[in-house]
């Protein structure tokens, strides 16, 4: 099933034409789960996974084959991303840690707790180009059973992390999120977006994306309001090769200019919950929305790493 082309497209600025095929339908390549997150995109396979994290599975969808399953169960596995060897990096409520999937299928425990404490369910991660695993951490996994297992919070804060494979250390780099959720570098790496959903739970708290500059590659500073979000949350986003950035907004994906311009929306008409650039130009954009998983093909091309 598609949506008719252009019909689910919303321009408020004129760069947005540039962005975007008014002529591309936008099609549904699952419509099957119960709450679609975390797509990423494996170029050298020709294939998407995503998260159904109340399925508590993980899907995969060939473009030649359709839609199968990648692992099941897999420990209520959120967000996904893939490191500077290709290997698949996840955030896992399950297990309230990060995984690594080793090229044999086996799969390795990076970091599940910091100072003696468990984390507290890992929800988005990004890889730099030095190899170090940065990440959010609120709580939503271990709030109730159906994304997770329901489980008293044992750090103090939701932090943002940043784990380094090659001595195993780990250190806060912010902590005064509210529920910090998705995360991405800028092309050059100098500056880290973060969002926070905490209004999901509380509507005077956060519904924004932050930045702050990356000083010596290892510690953040200067955090400041990038955009605050006027539909739903930015529960997860990807950067574009100009800077733009295209994040979850409720039922729409908002995309923003680098000075946080709204430039205009695609609507999906579902709860969005985050995003991926792919295919072999990095021009598809897939959409995890609800229950569905959606795609288009898009006139910027998307900042992919690795």
């Amino acid at each position: 099933m598609a949506l008719l082309a252009g019909e689910n497209l919303e321009y408020i600025d004129k760069k947005f034409y540039d962005l975007v095929i008014s002529t591309a339908p936008m099609e549904t390549l699952y419509d099957g789960c119960r709450w679609a997150e975390g797509p990423v995109w494996f170029n050298d396979g020709g294939y998407l996974l995503w998260s159904d994290i109340p399925n508590n599975r993980i899907l995969r969808y060939t473009p030649d084959l359709g839609v199968s399953t990648f692992r099941s169960p897999a420990n209520y596995t959120n967000g996904h991303t893939r490191d500077r060897e290709g290997r698949l990096i996840s955030c896992s409520h399950g297990a309230r840690a990060v995984l690594r999937t080793e090229p044999d299928g086996t799969v390795t425990t990076l970091v599940d707790s910091y100072q003696g404490k468990r984390l507290n369910s890992p929800n988005d991660v990004v890889v730099k180009s030095d190899g170090t695993i940065w990440f959010t951490d609120p709580p939503y996994g271990i709030l109730s059973d159906y994304e997770g297992y329901k489980s008293d919070q044992e750090q103090e804060r939701c932090n943002v992390f940043r784990f380094d494979p090659a001595d195993g250390s780990l250190t806060v780099v912010v902590d005064d999120f509210a529920k910090p959720n998705g995360l991405a570098f800028s092309a050059d790496e100098s500056i880290l977006y973060i969002a926070d959903t905490g209004r999901s739970h509380d509507p005077d708290w956060p519904a924004h994306i932050r930045q702050f500059d990356v000083m010596g590659g290892k510690t953040l500073a200067n955090g400041r309001t990038y955009v605050d979000v006027d539909t739903g949350l930015p529960d997860g986003f990807r950067l574009d090769t100009e800077g733009n950035i295209w994040t979850s907004a409720g039922p729409c994906v908002n995309v923003y200019n680098p000075a946080g311009a709204l430039l205009g929306r695609i609507r999906t008409g579902q709860a969005t919950s985050n995003l991926t650039f792919g295919g072999a130009r990095r021009n598809r954009l897939f959409i995890t929305s609800s229950q569905y998983v959606y795609s288009l093909y898009v006139g910027a091309t998307g900042l992919q790493r690795p």
